[in-house]
Protein backbone atom coordinates (compact mmCIF):
# COMPACT_ATOMS: atom_id res chain seq x y z
CA UNK A 1 0.00 0.00 0.00
CA UNK A 2 2.64 2.44 0.76
CA UNK A 3 4.33 1.81 -2.17
CA UNK A 4 1.27 2.68 -4.06
CA UNK A 5 1.91 5.58 -6.41
CA UNK A 6 -1.34 7.18 -4.98
CA UNK A 7 0.40 7.24 -1.79
CA UNK A 8 4.03 7.58 -2.47
CA UNK A 9 3.71 10.22 -5.22
CA UNK A 10 2.21 12.75 -2.95
CA UNK A 11 4.47 11.83 0.15
CA UNK A 12 7.67 12.85 -2.29
CA UNK A 13 5.99 16.39 -3.68
CA UNK A 14 5.58 16.73 -0.16
CA UNK A 15 8.98 16.25 0.72
CA UNK A 16 10.33 17.56 -2.26
CA UNK A 17 9.16 21.15 -1.56
CA UNK A 18 10.13 21.47 1.96
CA UNK A 19 13.79 19.55 1.60
CA UNK A 20 16.94 20.37 -0.66
CA UNK A 21 16.37 18.26 -3.27
CA UNK A 22 19.62 17.29 -3.89
CA UNK A 23 19.87 15.48 -0.94
CA UNK A 24 16.73 13.76 -1.29
CA UNK A 25 17.98 12.46 -4.79
CA UNK A 26 21.82 11.65 -2.83
CA UNK A 27 19.70 9.97 -0.32
CA UNK A 28 17.29 7.74 -2.14
CA UNK A 29 20.39 6.92 -4.33
CA UNK A 30 22.54 5.51 -1.42
CA UNK A 31 19.93 3.42 -0.14
CA UNK A 32 19.02 1.99 -3.72
CA UNK A 33 23.24 1.07 -3.63
CA UNK A 34 22.51 -0.46 -0.21
CA UNK A 35 19.34 -2.42 -1.17
CA UNK A 36 21.20 -4.06 -3.74
CA UNK A 37 24.16 -5.06 -1.37
CA UNK A 38 21.52 -6.23 0.90
CA UNK A 39 19.83 -8.38 -1.85
CA UNK A 40 23.50 -10.05 -2.34
CA UNK A 41 23.77 -10.30 1.01
CA UNK A 42 20.48 -12.36 1.62
CA UNK A 43 20.01 -14.01 -1.49
CA UNK A 44 20.19 -17.82 -0.70
CA UNK A 45 19.63 -17.41 2.94
CA UNK A 46 16.10 -16.41 3.16
CA UNK A 47 13.09 -16.76 0.60
CA UNK A 48 14.42 -15.49 -2.50
CA UNK A 49 10.10 -15.12 -3.59
CA UNK A 50 9.73 -12.76 -0.39
CA UNK A 51 12.97 -11.11 -0.82
CA UNK A 52 12.15 -9.80 -4.13
CA UNK A 53 8.68 -8.82 -3.18
CA UNK A 54 10.36 -6.74 -0.25
CA UNK A 55 12.75 -4.95 -2.94
CA UNK A 56 10.35 -4.55 -5.65
CA UNK A 57 8.17 -2.61 -2.71
CA UNK A 58 11.35 -0.39 -1.67
CA UNK A 59 12.76 0.18 -4.75
CA UNK A 60 8.77 0.90 -5.88
CA UNK A 61 8.39 3.47 -3.26
CA UNK A 62 11.78 4.82 -4.20
CA UNK A 63 11.14 5.93 -7.33
CA UNK A 64 7.87 7.82 -6.36
CA UNK A 65 9.97 9.66 -4.40
CA UNK A 66 12.66 10.62 -6.61
CA UNK A 67 10.47 11.88 -9.61
CA UNK A 68 8.89 14.50 -8.15
CA UNK A 69 11.71 15.78 -6.45
CA UNK A 70 13.94 15.04 -10.26
CA UNK A 71 10.97 17.15 -12.08
CA UNK A 72 10.84 19.83 -9.49
CA UNK A 73 14.19 20.47 -9.56
CA UNK A 74 14.48 21.76 -13.36
CA UNK A 75 12.84 24.92 -13.25
CA UNK A 76 15.27 25.69 -10.75
CA UNK A 77 18.36 24.80 -12.76
CA UNK A 78 17.63 26.11 -15.81
CA UNK A 79 16.07 29.08 -17.56
CA UNK A 80 12.43 29.15 -18.65
CA UNK A 81 13.83 28.80 -22.36
CA UNK A 82 15.49 25.83 -21.54
CA UNK A 83 12.74 24.21 -19.56
CA UNK A 84 11.05 21.86 -22.26
CA UNK A 85 14.30 21.29 -24.06
CA UNK A 86 15.85 19.92 -20.61
CA UNK A 87 12.41 17.81 -20.14
CA UNK A 88 13.40 16.76 -23.52
CA UNK A 89 16.52 15.53 -22.25
CA UNK A 90 15.08 13.59 -19.56
CA UNK A 91 12.74 12.05 -21.65
CA UNK A 92 15.17 11.46 -24.57
CA UNK A 93 17.26 9.19 -21.54
CA UNK A 94 14.22 7.50 -20.10
CA UNK A 95 13.66 5.94 -23.93
CA UNK A 96 17.48 5.20 -24.71
CA UNK A 97 17.44 3.38 -21.36
CA UNK A 98 14.52 1.63 -21.57
CA UNK A 99 15.51 0.39 -25.57
CA UNK A 100 18.77 -0.23 -24.49
CA UNK A 101 18.64 -1.64 -20.68
CA UNK A 102 16.42 -4.98 -21.75
CA UNK A 103 18.86 -5.66 -24.50
CA UNK A 104 22.20 -5.18 -22.82
CA UNK A 105 20.88 -6.41 -19.43
CA UNK A 106 19.83 -9.80 -21.00
CA UNK A 107 23.27 -9.76 -22.90
CA UNK A 108 25.34 -9.26 -19.51
CA UNK A 109 22.64 -12.15 -17.96
CA UNK A 110 23.50 -14.57 -20.65
CA UNK A 111 27.82 -14.16 -20.57
CA UNK A 112 28.00 -13.50 -16.41
CA UNK A 113 24.75 -14.32 -14.48
CA UNK A 114 22.89 -12.14 -12.25
CA UNK A 115 25.60 -11.77 -9.27
CA UNK A 116 28.16 -9.17 -11.66
CA UNK A 117 25.38 -7.04 -13.07
CA UNK A 118 24.06 -6.27 -9.19
CA UNK A 119 27.62 -5.69 -8.22
CA UNK A 120 27.44 -3.31 -11.07
CA UNK A 121 24.42 -1.80 -10.53
CA UNK A 122 25.16 -0.79 -6.81
CA UNK A 123 28.52 0.90 -7.98
CA UNK A 124 26.50 2.93 -10.82
CA UNK A 125 24.16 3.75 -7.95
CA UNK A 126 26.88 4.30 -5.66
CA UNK A 127 28.39 6.75 -8.53
CA UNK A 128 25.31 8.60 -8.94
CA UNK A 129 24.83 9.63 -5.54
CA UNK A 130 28.38 10.92 -5.45
CA UNK A 131 28.19 13.25 -8.69
CA UNK A 132 25.08 14.52 -7.17
CA UNK A 133 26.39 15.44 -4.09
CA UNK A 134 28.04 18.67 -6.09
CA UNK A 135 24.97 19.55 -7.79
CA UNK A 136 23.55 23.27 -6.30
CA UNK A 137 20.18 23.33 -6.45
CA UNK A 138 18.79 26.43 -4.57
CA UNK A 139 16.83 25.83 -1.86
CA UNK A 140 15.18 28.13 0.95
CA UNK A 141 13.98 26.41 4.10
CA UNK A 142 10.49 26.68 5.31
CA UNK A 143 10.55 27.85 9.16
CA UNK A 144 8.01 25.81 10.95
CA UNK A 145 5.17 27.37 12.48
CA UNK A 146 3.11 24.58 13.48
CA UNK A 147 3.02 20.63 14.15
CA UNK A 148 4.21 18.72 11.47
CA UNK A 149 1.06 17.03 10.87
CA UNK A 150 -0.94 19.92 9.89
CA UNK A 151 2.01 21.46 8.03
CA UNK A 152 1.76 18.32 6.00
CA UNK A 153 -2.02 18.80 6.30
CA UNK A 154 -1.71 22.49 5.15
CA UNK A 155 0.35 21.30 1.92
CA UNK A 156 -1.53 18.92 0.61
CA UNK A 157 -4.80 21.41 1.19
CA UNK A 158 -2.74 24.50 -0.42
CA UNK A 159 -1.76 22.57 -3.92
CA UNK A 160 -5.62 20.99 -4.06
CA UNK A 161 -6.55 24.40 -4.05
CA UNK A 162 -4.17 25.65 -6.28
CA UNK A 163 -4.94 22.71 -9.38
CA UNK A 164 -8.63 23.01 -8.56
CA UNK A 165 -9.64 27.15 -7.93
CA UNK A 166 -6.44 29.01 -7.90
CA UNK A 167 -5.54 27.75 -11.21
CA UNK A 168 -8.05 25.41 -13.26
CA UNK A 169 -6.48 24.65 -16.25
CA UNK A 170 -3.60 22.78 -14.57
CA UNK A 171 -5.81 20.46 -12.80
CA UNK A 172 -8.15 20.07 -16.00
CA UNK A 173 -4.34 19.26 -17.49
CA UNK A 174 -3.87 16.79 -15.31
CA UNK A 175 -6.91 14.90 -15.76
CA UNK A 176 -5.76 14.51 -19.52
CA UNK A 177 -3.06 13.35 -18.89
CA UNK A 178 -4.43 10.79 -16.75
CA UNK A 179 -7.09 9.92 -19.32
CA UNK A 180 -4.44 9.54 -21.82
CA UNK A 181 -2.52 7.18 -19.48
CA UNK A 182 -5.66 5.29 -19.15
CA UNK A 183 -7.19 4.82 -22.76
CA UNK A 184 -4.00 5.03 -25.04
CA UNK A 185 -1.33 4.10 -23.18
CA UNK A 186 -3.39 0.95 -21.22
CA UNK A 187 -4.03 -0.30 -24.58
CA UNK A 188 -0.76 0.18 -26.32
CA UNK A 189 0.84 -1.81 -22.95
CA UNK A 190 -1.96 -4.79 -23.16
CA UNK A 191 -2.77 -5.31 -26.89
CA UNK A 192 0.27 -5.22 -28.35
CA UNK A 193 1.79 -8.42 -26.75
CA UNK A 194 -0.99 -10.25 -27.27
CA UNK A 195 -1.43 -9.11 -31.03
CA UNK A 196 1.67 -9.86 -32.06
CA UNK A 197 2.34 -13.40 -30.23
CA UNK A 198 -1.14 -14.75 -30.15
CA UNK A 199 -3.44 -12.94 -33.05
CA UNK A 200 -0.70 -12.71 -35.89
CA UNK A 201 0.02 -16.16 -37.20
CA UNK A 202 3.73 -15.82 -36.55
CA UNK A 203 5.97 -19.09 -36.27
CA UNK A 204 6.59 -19.39 -32.44
CA UNK A 205 10.13 -18.72 -32.43
CA UNK A 206 9.67 -16.04 -34.57
CA UNK A 207 6.37 -14.39 -32.75
CA UNK A 208 8.89 -13.55 -29.51
CA UNK A 209 11.41 -11.71 -32.48
CA UNK A 210 9.03 -9.85 -33.71
CA UNK A 211 7.67 -8.46 -30.71
CA UNK A 212 11.35 -7.63 -29.61
CA UNK A 213 11.98 -4.94 -32.43
CA UNK A 214 8.17 -3.63 -31.95
CA UNK A 215 9.46 -2.98 -28.43
CA UNK A 216 12.53 -1.31 -29.71
CA UNK A 217 10.21 0.35 -32.29
CA UNK A 218 8.14 1.97 -29.48
CA UNK A 219 11.16 3.23 -27.07
CA UNK A 220 12.52 4.59 -30.45
CA UNK A 221 9.31 6.72 -31.37
CA UNK A 222 9.60 8.11 -27.33
CA UNK A 223 12.94 8.87 -28.33
CA UNK A 224 12.06 10.40 -31.36
CA UNK A 225 9.49 12.71 -29.48
CA UNK A 226 12.16 13.66 -27.26
CA UNK A 227 14.23 14.66 -30.08
CA UNK A 228 11.67 16.85 -31.57
CA UNK A 229 10.40 18.81 -28.53
CA UNK A 230 14.18 19.41 -27.76
CA UNK A 231 14.50 21.15 -31.28
CA UNK A 232 11.22 22.56 -31.92
CA UNK A 233 10.82 23.79 -28.21
CA UNK A 234 10.30 27.26 -29.16
CA UNK A 235 7.31 26.65 -31.99
CA UNK A 236 5.33 24.56 -29.82
CA UNK A 237 2.58 26.15 -28.58
CA UNK A 238 0.47 24.42 -25.30
CA UNK A 239 -2.86 25.68 -26.93
CA UNK A 240 -2.43 23.50 -30.18
CA UNK A 241 -0.87 20.36 -27.49
CA UNK A 242 -4.60 18.38 -27.96
CA UNK A 243 -3.29 18.29 -31.71
CA UNK A 244 -0.44 16.05 -30.86
CA UNK A 245 -3.15 14.18 -29.15
CA UNK A 246 -5.65 13.93 -31.92
CA UNK A 247 -3.40 12.44 -34.14
CA UNK A 248 -2.15 9.94 -32.08
CA UNK A 249 -5.84 8.98 -31.56
CA UNK A 250 -6.36 8.67 -35.23
CA UNK A 251 -3.25 6.23 -35.45
CA UNK A 252 -5.08 3.79 -33.48
CA UNK A 253 -8.21 3.46 -36.19
CA UNK A 254 -5.57 1.82 -39.19
CA UNK A 255 -3.86 -0.30 -36.22
CA UNK A 256 -7.50 -1.81 -35.24
CA UNK A 257 -8.34 -2.27 -39.51
CA UNK A 258 -4.92 -3.86 -40.04
CA UNK A 259 -6.83 -7.17 -37.84
CA UNK A 260 -8.79 -7.72 -40.33
CA UNK A 261 -8.42 -11.20 -41.18
CA UNK A 262 -7.88 -10.67 -44.75
CA UNK A 263 -4.37 -8.92 -44.41
CA UNK A 264 -1.47 -10.70 -44.41
CA UNK A 265 0.62 -10.62 -40.96
CA UNK A 266 3.59 -9.05 -41.86
CA UNK A 267 1.72 -6.25 -43.17
CA UNK A 268 -0.46 -6.17 -40.35
CA UNK A 269 2.45 -6.07 -38.19
CA UNK A 270 3.82 -3.45 -40.53
CA UNK A 271 1.10 -1.06 -40.31
CA UNK A 272 0.65 -1.59 -36.48
CA UNK A 273 4.46 -0.51 -35.61
CA UNK A 274 4.86 2.21 -37.80
CA UNK A 275 1.49 3.80 -36.08
CA UNK A 276 2.58 2.74 -32.75
CA UNK A 277 5.90 4.35 -33.24
CA UNK A 278 4.31 7.71 -34.20
CA UNK A 279 1.89 7.25 -31.28
CA UNK A 280 4.74 7.02 -29.17
CA UNK A 281 6.94 9.94 -30.49
CA UNK A 282 3.40 12.23 -30.38
CA UNK A 283 2.90 11.00 -27.16
CA UNK A 284 6.12 11.92 -25.51
CA UNK A 285 5.81 15.16 -27.27
CA UNK A 286 2.61 15.81 -25.22
CA UNK A 287 3.52 14.72 -22.63
CA UNK A 288 6.75 16.79 -22.55
CA UNK A 289 4.66 19.73 -23.71
CA UNK A 290 2.25 19.59 -20.61
CA UNK A 291 4.90 18.78 -18.34
CA UNK A 292 7.02 22.04 -18.92
CA UNK A 293 3.64 24.28 -19.17
CA UNK A 294 2.83 23.47 -15.22
CA UNK A 295 6.58 23.52 -14.08
CA UNK A 296 6.86 27.13 -15.86
CA UNK A 297 3.64 28.20 -14.39
CA UNK A 298 3.32 26.88 -10.88
CA UNK A 299 5.71 28.71 -7.84
CA UNK A 300 8.31 27.22 -6.72
CA UNK A 301 6.80 26.25 -3.47
CA UNK A 302 4.03 24.09 -4.56
CA UNK A 303 6.04 22.17 -7.83
CA UNK A 304 6.92 19.45 -6.08
CA UNK A 305 3.64 18.61 -5.12
CA UNK A 306 1.72 19.42 -8.45
CA UNK A 307 3.65 17.50 -10.11
CA UNK A 308 3.09 14.74 -7.91
CA UNK A 309 -0.25 14.84 -7.90
CA UNK A 310 -0.17 14.47 -11.93
CA UNK A 311 2.49 11.29 -11.49
CA UNK A 312 0.20 9.62 -9.12
CA UNK A 313 -2.81 9.57 -11.27
CA UNK A 314 -1.33 9.16 -13.98
CA UNK A 315 0.53 6.14 -12.70
CA UNK A 316 -3.02 4.86 -10.99
CA UNK A 317 -4.69 5.19 -14.09
CA UNK A 318 -2.52 3.17 -15.90
CA UNK A 319 -2.89 -0.30 -14.43
CA UNK A 320 -6.46 0.46 -14.28
CA UNK A 321 -6.80 0.45 -17.85
CA UNK A 322 -4.93 -2.34 -18.56
CA UNK A 323 -6.91 -4.42 -16.45
CA UNK A 324 -10.11 -3.37 -18.72
CA UNK A 325 -8.10 -4.10 -21.95
CA UNK A 326 -7.28 -7.48 -20.15
CA UNK A 327 -11.09 -7.82 -19.82
CA UNK A 328 -11.96 -6.75 -23.37
CA UNK A 329 -9.23 -8.78 -24.74
CA UNK A 330 -10.34 -11.83 -24.08
CA UNK A 331 -13.91 -11.74 -24.25
CA UNK A 332 -13.88 -9.59 -28.08
CA UNK A 333 -10.96 -11.90 -29.44
CA UNK A 334 -12.48 -11.68 -32.87
CA UNK A 335 -13.61 -8.21 -32.23
CA UNK A 336 -10.16 -6.34 -31.09
CA UNK A 337 -10.40 -3.94 -33.85
CA UNK A 338 -14.02 -2.72 -32.16
CA UNK A 339 -11.32 -2.07 -29.22
CA UNK A 340 -8.83 0.10 -31.26
CA UNK A 341 -11.83 2.40 -32.42
CA UNK A 342 -13.90 2.96 -29.93
CA UNK A 343 -10.56 3.89 -28.09
CA UNK A 344 -9.71 6.59 -30.56
CA UNK A 345 -13.27 7.73 -30.34
CA UNK A 346 -12.76 8.14 -26.85
CA UNK A 347 -9.15 9.65 -27.14
CA UNK A 348 -10.55 12.18 -29.59
CA UNK A 349 -13.14 13.65 -26.89
CA UNK A 350 -9.98 13.71 -24.45
CA UNK A 351 -8.30 15.76 -27.16
CA UNK A 352 -11.29 17.95 -27.86
CA UNK A 353 -11.42 18.64 -23.71
CA UNK A 354 -8.14 19.46 -23.60
CA UNK A 355 -8.57 21.70 -26.39
CA UNK A 356 -11.39 23.61 -24.12
CA UNK A 357 -8.91 23.59 -20.82
CA UNK A 358 -5.91 24.91 -22.98
CA UNK A 359 -7.68 27.89 -25.48
CA UNK A 360 -7.29 30.47 -22.78
CA UNK A 361 -4.12 29.66 -21.77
Amino acid sequence: FLSCPAVINPVGGLIADRVNKRNIMVVLDFFTAGLVLAFLLLSGRVSLVGLILVMLFLLYGISGAYQPSVQASIPLLVTEEAIMPANALINMISSLSGLLGPALGGIAYGLWGITPILYLCAGCFFLSALMELFIHIPFTRKERTCSLFRELAGDIKESLLFITREKKEIGKLTLCCTAVNFFLSALMIISLPVIVMQILSFPKGNASEMYGFLQALMAAGGLAGGMAAGIFSKKLNIRNSWKLLFASSLLLIPMGAALQPAIPAYAAYTIIALSGLLIMALASLYTIQIMSYIQLTTPAALIGKVISWIIALSSCAQPAGQIMYGFLLEHLQTKIWLIFTLTALLSMLVSYWNKQAAKNL
